[in-house]
């Protein structure tokens, strides 16, 4: 499967840096996660705790009306790197069709050349965050069927 242009240009990002550089780079998109928009900022019981994770990350994944995938997370400061990929995943993925975000593969994460940065268990939660989204938009679809 090929990766979406966002992430094959993150992928090629990473693999040009030194492994210190790829920490910094995760780190400046844990600066950069998107605020929660209005409807979700004070509801966080709308959105999905993704367990994997060791820190408190919740999640929520809508279509628009054009079946457009957005991704909402949250993440606390003091998981930088889990916040990092959480950011990573709504950028990444904005805007996209449906069907083109479903398609992303679920080790995304070993994609990018995360390995040698993150653990094993923060990758298990990365890789958690993408089928949550995935289950959800599934759900969407769905519902949007009947």
């Amino acid at each position: 499967m090929t990766l979406p242009a966002f992430f094959t240009e993150l992928r090629a990002d990473i693999e040009a840096l030194p492994d210190q550089e790829k920490l910094n780079l995760l780190l400046e998109f844990a600066n950069d996660l998107p605020e929660l928009p209005e409807h979700l900022a004070d509801h966080l019981d709308l959105m999905e705790q993704v367990l994997e994770c060791q820190s408190p990350v919740y999640l929520f994944a809508e279509l628009d009306d054009e079946q457009k995938v957005h991704i909402h997370a949250t993440a606390p400061k003091e998981a930088p790197t889990t916040r990092g990929f959480a950011s990573i995943l709504a950028q990444g993925v904005e805007g996209l069709g449906s069907e083109e975000f479903l398609a992303l593969p679920d080790d995304t994460p070993f994609e990018l050349g995360l390995t040698r940065i993150v653990s094993p268990l923060r990758l298990r939660g990365m890789v958690g965050m993408i089928a949550r989204a995935k289950r959800q938009v599934r759900e969407a679809l769905a519902g949007n069927e009947g």
